[in-house]
């Protein structure tokens, strides 16, 4: 097999992993090397300057030891097989690179033979990258759970950025669909990960010039949609592994019917694709908002409301903080408004030291008018003219977000005192 046709097959094999992030570190070109780490380089996407910013997506190896039934690599399913040597993939990537096809490479493997021979080869192939070719770009390697600690960190001296897949959001569900993974062994080099990231500020803190480790972090990838598991499930462990690893990202992966199994959901299921949405959307929530995954979701909601994005529904969920003032709201609460982002927020906060702001200065700083405009007051006035009714409320906010108008009838309410279960009915469709 040539190395175009592994290529066709191992970059095919790759498309499942998620890899859409920032390069999160900058580092120049040195002479005598090709290359640099730019913070704004992303996969697949568009950098300010408007330049296309791509990685080499690509496995080692799609030979995997393993049989993870929802993965289309695993022992036990029929496809083509390839693994790169270490000296092929490091030629090809940078035969791409000074061709200008890409400006990185993303490198993840199945695990061949054990996870600590997995490692040597991911190893051999940065090595060659690193130290032969002087090559200064952008790497982001999947960490082997299972490895050896010195394999781990060995890698970590050669990528930018780390990241250990935990697949799946419980322990059960693991041992279920991937009975050759543990909880533990996903979990062990996360620790490590991070405690080498930290061990090495304090290192960078004496000598300057001291290797790096990881600079760009570490970050994970969860399917969802291929187990029973509750949108709720997924956030506080989420939250959790933000907390305890500190990872730069939790990426969530819809699931894709791609091999036949009696433990995953059938092949004419469609991807749960707004479901993955609305877990973006509430990972931003945790990440900049000050939002608590139990604040989100809880008993009562374990699911995300498909009609409305997640600080949306928890606006409705909570009348009892709104409407909120413009010109004396703390800045954490301008932060839980619909609308209002971190910038604008800050903008706002900033503008009022000088003048009170009005309405109409409102889309100047940012502000999105269309969801705002019923959770705040501006010199205690209301944007809205006249009485809003929970129901139009409802239907007003679901199609701002482009979604059907909802099932609500019955008689106008003023929005300003609405019950809880007024809302609750609202949302539900019963009002």
């Amino acid at each position: 097999m040539d190395t175009m046709e592994k290529l066709t097959i191992l970059t095919d094999a790759a498309k499942y992993d998620v890899a859409c992030t920032s390069s999160g570190t900058d580092r120049a070109g040195r002479r005598g090397g090709i290359g640099n780490a730019v913070a704004c380089g992303i996969c697949h996407s568009f950098s300010a300057d408007g330049r296309c910013i791509s990685l080499l997506k690509v496995l080692m190896s799609n030979a995997c030891c393993y049989d993870c039934c929802y993965c289309v690599n695993r022992r036990s399913n029929d496809t083509p097989r390839a693994t790169f040597t270490p000296r092929e993939l490091a030629d090809l990537t940078i035969a791409f690179y000074r061709r200008n096809y890409i400006e990185g490479l993303f490198l993840s493997s199945g695990i061949v033979r054990n996870p600590d021979y997995t490692a040597e080869l991911l190893i051999r192939t940065l090595s060659l990258l690193r130290n032969e070719y002087r090559f200064n770009g952008y790497i982001h390697c999947k960490a082997i759970p299972g490895a050896d600690e010195r394999l781990i960190s060995q890698l970590g001296m050669l990528a930018d950025r780390m990241s250990v897949n935990i697949e799946l959001p419980s322990e059960k569900s693991l041992g279920i669909l991937a009975p050759d993974k543990s909880r533990e062994a996903v979990l062990k080099p996360m620790a490590q990960i991070d405690r080498s990231i930290i061990q090495n500020r304090s290192e960078l803190t004496l000598y300057q010039h001291a290797p790096r480790f990881v600079p760009a972090g570490q970050s994970t990838q969860m399917i969802v949609g291929a187990t029973p598991d509750t949108d709720r499930q997924i956030l506080r462990l989420t939250s959790g592994l933000y907390k305890k690893y500190h990872l730069k990202r939790v990426f969530f992966s819809a699931y894709m019917p791609v091999v036949s199994d009696s433990r995953l959901p059938a092949l004419n299921i469609k991807p749960p694709l707004l479901r993955e949405h609305r877990l973006y959307q509430a990972d931003w929530l945790l990440r900049f908002y000050g939002f608590e995954a139990d604040e989100i979701l809880d008993d009562r909601h374990p699911d995300f409301n498909p009609l409305f994005d997640p600080k949306c529904n928890w606006a409705l969920n909570h009348p009892e903080y709104f409407p909120v003032e413009i010109n004396k709201a703390p800045y954490e609460m301008l932060l839980r408004v619909p609308g209002i982002g971190v910038r604008s927020a800050q903008r706002i906060v900033r503008t009022r030291r000088a003048c009170a702001i009005r309405t109409e200065d409102l889309r100047k700083l940012g502000v999105v008018m269309k969801r705002a405009q019923y959770f705040i007051t501006v010199s205690s006035k209301s944007p809205v003219t006249g009485h809003l009714s929970p129901a139009l409320l409802m239907n007003a906010l679901a199609s701002d977000q482009g979604m059907r108008e909802l099932p609500v009838r019955g008689e106008q309410l003023s929005f300003f005192d609405p019950t809880q279960e007024d809302l609750s009915k609202c949302l539900t469709g019963q009002l």
